[in-house]
């Protein structure tokens, strides 16, 4: 019936299977619970989450490598044995008692449902400022109603369940190694192929907040995934789609010449306790239009 399936490298999520383990218990459906080790280093927490192959139907995968967040879902997908398929990330908190049983009245509703995620209220690290004010925005429009206005543009794999054949269909691109744009580039896959996604209320909590300048590194991650992608994924990236806008005025030296002059100023205001989102917007554009200026 369902396989649960969380990559993770370097957490601890025994909590979350163990939650995730009872809520399936007392549904009575058959499941199981993969849990795969995405190159961790962290000796504890591998030892941490293997304690949940004590647990019943529970599977703890231990690889060596890190392949990269696309490749471990789906390597994931490919060894689940059920027809549908949940992933959830790491750092995600169960809040609800009916979170499962929500998922499983909506089976055959739509071939892929995502539940969305919400926030801690309150963040006490002022070294973790620029996620929470980021993802506190953002969480402003993550209601389902607001998401199923644009149903493909927000598609994340932190909280989602899909018929384990369309995913195998797709699957994640390859060529993303680095953190970011598998679930965008996944998302233009599944409204191109006219696949049916529905979104609901039924959110995790997510707990892993970055430090400030893990935020930054993982975003140049991203830009660098996006670079790679070129433009099957470029004109569906707001960042993508402002930097061709540019382009087209002949003015992304503008751009490059703020990246060099202000770069170092911009970036200390965002891993400062008070950071501007408006400044992150226009870092993002400034160091995607450096990346492509090496092309040129």
């Amino acid at each position: 019936m369902l396989s649960i399936l969380i990559p993770t490298r370097d957490y601890t999520c025994y909590q979350l299977v163990a939650d995730l383990h009872a809520q399936a218990e007392e549904l009575g459906i058959p499941y199981e619970i993969l849990v795969a080790e995405d190159g961790s280093r962290s000796q504890v927490s591998i030892i941490a989450n293997h304690k949940m192959t004590e647990l019943s139907h529970c599977r703890h995968i231990v690889n060596k490598e890190n392949v990269g967040p696309a490749n471990i879902r789906n390597q994931l997908a490919r060894e689940a044995r059920f027809s549908w398929i949940l992933f959830i990330d790491c750092d995600a908190k169960v809040e609800t008692a009916d979170f499962l049983a929500t998922y499983y009245r909506q089976m055959g509703k739509a071939d892929v449902v995502a539940g969305g995620l919400l926030h801690q209220k309150e963040n006490h690290d002022p070294h973790r400022s620029l996620r929470f004010k980021y993802e506190k925005e953002a969480d402003l429009h993550r209601s389902a109603a607001e998401r199923n206005l644009n149903p493909y543009d927000k598609f994340t794999p932190f909280n989602v369940m899909m018929r384990r054949s369309t995913f195998l269909c797709i699957l994640f691109d390859k060529d993303c190694h680095e953190y970011g744009y598998e679930d965008a580039l996944f998302g233009v896959e599944l409204k191109k192929r006219g696949i049916s996604i529905l979104h609901i209320d039924n959110p995790l909590i997510h707990m892993g907040l970055d430090t400030n300048e893990r935020f930054i590194e993982k975003t140049e991650q991203a830009l660098r995934t996006l670079k790679t992608l070129g433009e099957r994924m470029e004109q569906h990236s707001h960042v993508g789609r402002t930097y061709r806008m540019f382009q087209r005025f002949r003015a992304t030296w503008m751009l490059q010449c703020t990246y060099k002059i202000f770069g170092s100023a911009i970036r200390r205001n965002l891993l400062s306790p008070h950071p501007s989102l408006f400044l992150f917007s226009f870092y993002k554009l400034c160091y995607y239009s450096q990346l492509k200026l090496v092309d040129s």
